[in-house]
């Protein structure tokens, strides 16, 4: 990546320069069918942008971005430029500026495989090509030249020529010219260039529109559109997805008193794609696995539902106002993150979505938040390498989660009413964080600055503890919540929580008998309310999820919670207390086959079936990396019995039998396990209601051939079923399972060696690279990878770096010399790039985690 960072210095300076007035972008995108080009040069496409914009400095210097292979012409104001001396490959120097000042770039850019610009995939099953670009947080250069970071907004003018009989969509509506394929598009409002957006190939297409009527008597009309390869419209439903977005416009009209500013609003479904979603104005895209091929959960809709809202609450925050930089990347992020789980429970069928975000969302958060790498919520982010990192769990879950707890701490009405304030006094401007505060202290009347220092500005998670005395009646004489932090980040933060107690009914049932809501603030904050209330079975710091905290529990509701889990009757509780247990497990604190002990005793209770999956996720970290390596084969056993166990008494066609169903095969270990797996695939096993289709297929052949009892043949047949983008993903992924050194190495060589591998084949290939059960076949490569990723960083695009370094770090190999092995590289690369050290830290902290893990459950043998 040399060449290609920016820094936060250097775009202060540039927007202190220069207001941008407009662009017109010309893209020639027929090159992308056809015979590739002669020679090893890239397939290119041609592009050419006009900029006109203001300087109020004339006379001074500065340059505009763009990543191609060639500048064919360039002029400023008139003069034609030497593309050999002012193109360095990723800048494009600007001299002598005037006061106004026009600006044309000729460029040939090339097509991406890696899902960043302009990606461009052929679909392996019927030969059509497709396009999309993707640019956050700054590859938009690589399709146009621009002024590329997030305060420097302006007006877009796109226009496309495309191969005959494609369509072509951008932010803004396009008609196609009566006399070629070309197409224009309206101008947008002003916007940053992140969220500029091409989608253009022969996709499937569905259309519906929205209508709103304001209390004003004004009528909105939205046009809506949905697209997807070709190949995959039979499967799209279309229906469930205009749904869902008809509820949240609905939703965010209600609350947001702005109307959706940014003409229609079409969301594109495309291959590749390297993040959930993208919040372009009017064109919206996503990873088209939110379109089901088969069976799956009603959480899996649930997730799908949440990213449709998640993005369009991104119109309000972030494409209606954008954060200047990126270190107030929470201002959209976080309030996207909230919004959309708001959303889901205000206005969807998914009313039980704080469940999901408690037991699912800020588990990412935690584990965020207690790595090395921590920062704020609002980060210091110092280039553009850092602002690639920090789409994390902070600044995602944990923002949201602080933004929960300020709905509690100033009111939902004042909350809302800030929001609103905010959008109409910077509509189209950025921010900072001074501004979206000043608009909430005003709706609130409450000073937010001590708020803000504590839960934006410091990193670290606070823990709760109860600590209850009882008289001799068994009744409370004192119930306090003991607040902890980490060593590393002290801060000890005002918590507005609920503490709930419970007692088992005579049917068995676990409900809450007593709650009181309360402000925590410093080490030891004795809760009043509930002195005098009888001896619970279990007492919960944070019922109900009021802040963002680890929950900690005295003996006697542990001692509950490991015989009465399953019994506690409210999903939301339950699920606090599972992620709760699962933080003593990471934290070493109870030891992982305790852990599993919990899950096998009481997940086949576990109603919620979001919850039942990330057991299952959990369940299998616990034994692939914090169990201890002499009792591992027994915990596998045992786990292998429990699913099959579950999946046999699951009720016949339900999403619990389906997500029993995968957990058996990915955990399967015995004979008879695999013997069953065959059995489902080549239907000499039935079990009642269990539908094999092609998905599940994938799932049952994958843990036979990683246990090296299906070959290459076997891979081959099932990828002569499903011969699709979907079906190629699989046989990657599968064929680099197989337990052979050979296999090992060639699937090293593919992915660090070679840059052949598009981005999804590259995750593909690193996914079945590291099994958990084939340690010994990944050993040798440890010393390989810390030779190879300073070089893989500098040479490979920054995505491909990242999937990289994090998917190919030795984290099976979790004994003391590879710990050493990382240390010794961060110790001997201090000069190495600040986000590779980053991604390094991170896992050798949790090889760290996973050692202790291992000793906590060792000593409880």
């Amino acid at each position: 990546m040399p060449g290609e960072n920016l820094s936060r210095d250097e775009a202060r300076e540039r927007a202190r320069l220069l207001s941008v007035d407009g662009y017109e972008v010309f893209l020639d995108l027929r090159s992308a069918v056809g015979d590739a080009p002669d020679g090893s040069g890239p397939r290119t496409f041609r592009s050419v942008t006009t900029i006109r914009f203001r300087c109020s400095d004339p006379g001074a210097a500065t340059f505009a971005d763009l990543i191609a292979p060639a500048v064919t012409a360039l002029t400023l104001n008139g003069t034609d430029l030497d593309p050999a001396t002012a193109f360095d490959g990723s800048r494009i120097a600007l001299e002598d500026l005037s006061a106004e000042n026009v600006l044309v770039v000729d460029a040939r850019c090339a097509y991406s495989r890696t899902g960043e610009g302009m990606h461009r995939f052929v679909d392996p099953e019927d030969g059509e090509v497709y396009l999309y670009t993707q640019y956050e947080p700054a590859d938009a250069r690589r399709v146009f030249a621009n002024f590329e970071q997030p305060d420097l907004k302006a007006p877009y003018r796109f226009e496309v020529t495309a191969p005959e009989g494609w369509t072509v969509w951008s932010n803004g509506a396009g008609t196609l010219s009566d006399t070629d394929s070309t197409w224009r598009f309206a101008e947008t409002k002003p916007i940053s260039t992140y969220i500029t957006a091409v989608v253009a190939g022969p996709y499937h297409y569905a259309t519906d529109s929205y209508r709103r009527t304001f209390d004003d008597g004004t009528v909105l009309e939205i046009p809506l559109g949905a697209m997807c390869r070709k190949g995959l419209a039979r499967h799209f439903d279309a229906d469930d997805i205009f749904l869902v977005t008809k509820q949240g416009l609905d939703l965010f009209h209600d609350h947001f008193d702005y109307p959706y500013p940014f003409g229609k609003y079409d969301q594109a479904f495309v291959p590749e794609y390297n993040l959930g979603a993208m919040e372009n104005p009017g064109l919206v895209t996503f990873r088209e696995e939110y379109i089901y091929r088969g069976q799956v959960t009603e959480a899996a809709y649930e997730r799908r539902a949440n990213t449709l809202l998640h993005e369009m609450a991104h119109m309000w925050f972030g494409d209606l106002v954008t954060m200047e930089w990126w270190d107030d990347l929470w201002l959209k992020e976080s309030f996207a993150d909230f919004m959309g789980v708001f959303a889901l429970v205000e206005a969807t069928r998914y009313t039980d979505a704080w469940v999901t975000f408690a037991n699912n969302r800020k588990s990412w958060a935690y584990r965020a938040d207690q790595l090395p790498s921590t920062h704020p919520v609002t980060a210091d982010i110092r280039d553009l390498e850092d602002a690639k990192l920090n789409f994390d769990g902070i600044t995602y879950a944990k923002g949201a989660s602080v933004l929960k707890q300020l709905v509690a701490y100033v009111g939902r009405d004042a909350f809302l009413a800030g929001a609103r304030r905010y959008f109409k006094r910077h509509a189209y401007g950025n921010t900072r964080l001074g501004d979206l505060l000043a608009a909430l202290e005003e709706t609130s009347g409450r000073d937010l600055t001590a708020w803000s220092r504590s839960w934006l500005q410091t990193a670290g998670l606070n823990s709760l503890t109860p600590q209850v005395v009882y008289d001799a009646e068994g009744r409370i004489t004192e119930l306090a919540v003991l607040q902890e932090a980490a060593a590393s980040h002290p801060e000890l933060r005002p918590h507005r929580v609920a503490v709930g107690l419970y007692r088992r009914l005579p049917d068995g049932e676990l409900v809450r008998f007593a709650r009181a809501e309360t402000d925590i603030d410093g080490p030891r904050t004795v809760v009043k309310e509930l002195t005098g209330a009888e001896r619970p079975d279990l007492v919960l710091v944070n019922d109900d999820d009021l802040t963002y905290c680890k929950i900690r529990f005295d003996q006697a509701s542990l001692d509950t919670l490991r015989a009465h889990l399953g019994d506690i009757g409210d999903p939301l509780a339950r699920a606090l207390c599972w992620s709760a247990l699962w933080n003593l497990t990471r934290d070493a604190l109870m030891p992982a086959r305790d852990f599993l002990a919990l899950v096998l005793a009481h997940a086949g209770r576990e109603t919620d079936i979001g919850v039942l999956q990330m057991l299952h996720a959990w369940a299998r970290s616990a034994l692939g990396h914090y169990a201890a390596p002499a009792w591992r084969e027994e915990g596998g056993r045992l786990l292998a019995e429990g699913a099959l166990r579950e999946l046999r008494n699951a009720e016949p066609g339900s999403q619990h039998q389906l997500t029993w169903a995968r957990f058996t095969a990915a955990v399967a270990v015995s004979d008879a396990d695999f013997q069953l797996l065959r059995g489902l695939l080549d239907g000499t096993a039935k079990i009642d209601g269990l539908t094999v289709d092609q998905e599940l297929r994938w799932a049952l052949l994958g843990p036979l051939v990683a246990a090296g009892l299906a070959d290459e043949a076997a891979v081959a047949a099932e990828l002569a079923r499903d011969d699709t983008a979907s079906g190629k993903r699989h046989e990657v992924r599968t064929l680099a399972s197989r337990p052979s050194a050979a296999v090992k190495a060639q699937v090293w060589a593919q992915v660090v060696e070679s840059d052949a591998l598009s981005n999804a084949l590259v995750g593909a290939a690193i996914a079945g690279f590291a099994q958990p059960g084939q340690r010994e076949l990944t050993a040798p490569y440890v010393t390989t990878y810390f030779e190879a990723i300073e070089r893989v960083w500098a040479e490979r695009s920054i995505q491909i770096g990242i999937d990289v370094v994090k998917g190919l770090f030795p984290a099976y190999q979790d004994g003391r010399p590879t710990l050493e092995a990382a240390q010794g590289w961060l110790e001997g690369h201090r000069d190495a790039a600040p986000a590779l050290r980053r991604l390094v830290l991170e896992a050798t902290d949790d090889l760290a985690r996973t050692l202790r893990g291992q000793e906590c459950d060792a000593a409880s043998a």
